[in-house]
């Protein structure tokens, strides 16, 4: 019988996790899964619960939490990879304010069909990728996008708000740091046969497609392709990022002429003048970082998602 390992931050989604507990035992119990469950007590717990989940042998490890909880999984199941200590399939359960992570991986944001997709046990292998650079010289994995610049300082903003949360955040921290953040780093970006200086508003490396809760990025990306999409944003007035907003929120941003786009599997951004504020799946990488190289490893783990034809 599958094992599942259940791995709660209780404080995700400013408490949201700890009061989806109840909820998740029950459902869970009532489709008869075999699993445990634990909470996470402080950064990187997630992270090394992971990995010894795979030593004590669970086939599944499932992140209840928001976007670093799930990161912290992943990078858990990436260590015990690369130790030799074996493999376990990936389960997210979203509680937290974004879920971009999830939403890029084709699982639900309703906990109940969250829990269905668990029982349903239907695997997908995807990609992820790997950073190097600012706090993580050794590298750090991520599932879902690094964001350099605008789209970093927007998710520092949003964090340090107290009463909103989800995508309501994200939209007024993004109007707050155009007026804290509008002046574009002179950035150098190598990427297969290209090398170009250019002042940078926003670089994103995606391997989902959505940011922010609700800003697509990558409307076309897919995690298991083996390509990075890239979504990067010449210097512009502040007025300018005003009508550029609706656009990230359709997908349409591609059609705009301060926007480029692109594919690779591996790109180095450096910082000629200035510095470069970081996330990796909205967790920090750096606030003055200088050079970042990100690279996208194929078919590497499995996510359990729910199949085309299940009700989401």
């Amino acid at each position: 019988m599958t094992r599942y390992k259940i791995i709660v931050n209780p404080t995700s989604g400013r408490g949201a996790g700890e009061g989806a507990v109840p909820l998740i035992d029950q459902m869970l119990s009532d489709h008869g899964l075999e699993f445990d469950m634990v909470r996470t007590q402080r950064p990187w717990q997630a992270a090394e619960l992971a990995q010894q989940a795979i030593t004590d042998g669970y086939d599944v490890v499932v992140a209840a939490g928001g976007e670093g909880t799930a990161n912290e999984v992943l990078n858990g199941l990436m260590w015990a990879k690369l130790a030799g200590s074996g493999n376990a399939a990936m389960g997210i359960l979203s509680v937290g304010r974004g879920n971009d992570f999830a939403f890029g991986m084709g699982i639900p944001n309703d906990l109940a069909a969250g829990c269905q997709a668990l029982a349903q046990n239907q695997r997908r292998t995807v990609d992820v990728g790997r950073v190097v650079g600012g706090q993580y010289p050794e590298g750090r994995y991520f599932g879902n996008g690094v964001g350099i610049g605008f789209d970093a300082v927007v998710g520092f903003v949003a964090l340090e708000m107290k009463r909103l949360s989800g995508f309501p955040s994200y939209i007024v921290a993004a109007l707050k740091t155009i007026f804290l953040y509008y002046k574009a780093p002179l950035v150098r970006i190598e990427y297969d046969d290209q090398m170009f200086t250019m002042p940078a508003l926003m670089v994103s490396i995606m391997n989902g497609r959505r940011l922010g809760g609700g800003f697509l990025m990558a409307p076309e990306g897919e995690v298991d392709d083996g390509l990075l999409d890239l979504c990067i944003a010449e210097q512009v007035s502040r007025a300018r990022i005003f009508t550029l907003i609706p656009r990230f929120m359709a997908g349409t941003q591609a059609t705009q002429k301060p926007i480029r786009t692109g594919r690779t599997q591996r790109i180095v951004v450096t910082a000629v003048e200035g510095i470069l504020p970081a996330h990796a799946d909205g967790e920090t990488l750096c606030t003055e970082g200088q050079q970042l190289s990100m690279e996208l490893l194929p078919s590497q783990i499995d996510i359990l998602s729910p199949s085309p034809e299940a009700p989401q």
